[in-house]
């Protein structure tokens, strides 16, 4: 499987770990020799209740014997469509009430922007440093790394930065802005909180400019955070939130919130504002609905947090200095990216599934799925102890 793999199929890093996947089931991925992987990943935060969940499976399988694709989005009214949008506006704070569904995160950060300058009037719109919000166009351009960005360029204008957590820097935000956009925790950088009330100040000073505040809750959202939403934990309420990853349950799918009256700019002038073709796509809305009832029905958000208090417990070492993040979106860093590397790839051949951050070399990702047992976590946090005593007894 792996020659045609890299024959055909087109890679996105010269050293792709090229695992050859059978099947998965729970917090297990199987190879095609039948060797069991403990999935401390989920497929980046994507797989929320983990591998083929049951209810999930079913929901997939009742849509799939009714109708797929029917129409472009926004034409005709599809039950699961709109039973997800339903759902998802009973559970956030006023007035985030509409949904505009599409494909994946980063085309659903696409979305918001257009209507950040679609609501204002306006075209500046200000990021974070070290901020990852997709891969597309508009998403790149939101990115303060030249490295990544150079080889595309000419991006989206009038981008502007400021620095997360960074309180000072507010006073770039004016009302020439359309929007500030920040990950409610920052991923790519290392799973990093916001502090001393960052998030409430950010929202006051876009409020008193007329700025619209952007959430990006792809990885934070669906519950990871021991919240339905990431931003509940920290007493603010955006003008548009962004969902992706783990909403989907493990098929594709990204979503912008917010009130009807914003999204309603996109109606007319011009007609079709926004529009794609697969956005609310029956079966992946059904897999969504699936998702969503089970976490929020469920004790899984209560039990993230606990489960992070369980890895905390079992991952010190003193070769790593901290741990980041909140409930199942951590990281834990090393004291350097070259034992963070012999981890993670060595992690693998001892069937325990970890991967990196973006921007951080020496974060180890650990973003399983809610639904893993405490069982499993202690066992996969065995092997990195494991992977870090053998690597000091050769230092």
């Amino acid at each position: 499987m792996t020659d045609g793999f890299f024959k055909y199929q087109a890679q996105t890093s010269p050293y792709p770990l090229a695992l050859e996947i059978s099947h998965a089931k729970g917090s297990y991925i199987y190879d095609t020799n039948n060797k069991a992987y403990l999935d401390f990943v989920a497929g980046v935060s994507a797989c929320t209740l983990g591998h083929c969940h049951p209810k999930i499976v079913d929901a997939i399988k009742n849509q799939a014997d009714k109708y797929l694709h029917v129409m472009v989005y926004g034409e005709y009214a599809q039950q699961p469509a709109v039973d997800l949008c339903a759902f998802i506006a009973k559970h956030l704070p006023a007035p985030l009430e509409s949904t505009y569904l599409v494909n994946s995160g980063t085309e659903a950060i696409e979305g918001a922007l257009k209507l950040a300058r679609r609501v204002t009037g306006r075209s500046q719109i200000i990021a974070a440093h070290n901020a990852y919000h997709g891969n597309t166009m508009g998403s790149l351009s939101l990115m303060d790394f030249e490295e990544r960005k150079a080889p595309f360029r000419p991006l989206l204008p009038d981008i502007n930065h400021i620095t997360f957590n960074y309180e000072p820097h507010l006073k770039h935000i004016t009302t020439k802005t359309a929007a500030v956009i920040v990950e409610t925790i920052q991923g790519g950088a290392g799973f990093i909180e916001p502090e001393n009330n960052y998030l409430t100040v950010l929202k006051a000073k876009c409020k008193a400019v007329g700025a619209l505040l952007i959430l990006d809750e792809i990885q934070p959202g669906i519950g990871r955070t021991g919240k339905l939403f990431g931003f509940e934990n920290y007493n603010v309420i955006p003008d548009i939130v962004v969902t992706g990853k783990g909403l989907g349950g493990g098929l594709p799918i990204g979503a912008f919130t917010a009130s009807k009256a914003h999204m309603d700019t996109l109606q007319d002038s011009p007609k079709l504002g926004h529009i794609t073709t697969f956005g609310g796509n029956p079966l992946i809305a059904a897999s969504a609905l699936a998702t969503l009832k089970e976490v929020v029905n469920s004790d899984l958000m209560a039990e993230a947090l606990i489960k992070e208090q369980v890895i905390r417990q079992h991952l010190k070492h003193p070769l790593i200095t901290q741990i980041r993040g909140r409930g199942l979106m951590l990281a834990a860093l090393t004291t350097s990216a070259d034992i963070t590397n012999k981890v993670i790839l060595e992690a693998q051949n001892q069937g325990l599934i970890l991967f990196w951050l973006l921007f951080e070399p020496k974060a180890i990702r650990i973003t399983p799925p809610l639904t893993i047992s405490i069982a499993q976590i202690i066992d996969g946090c065995g092997i990195i102890i494991d992977l870090l005593d053998n690597i000091s007894d050769h230092n």
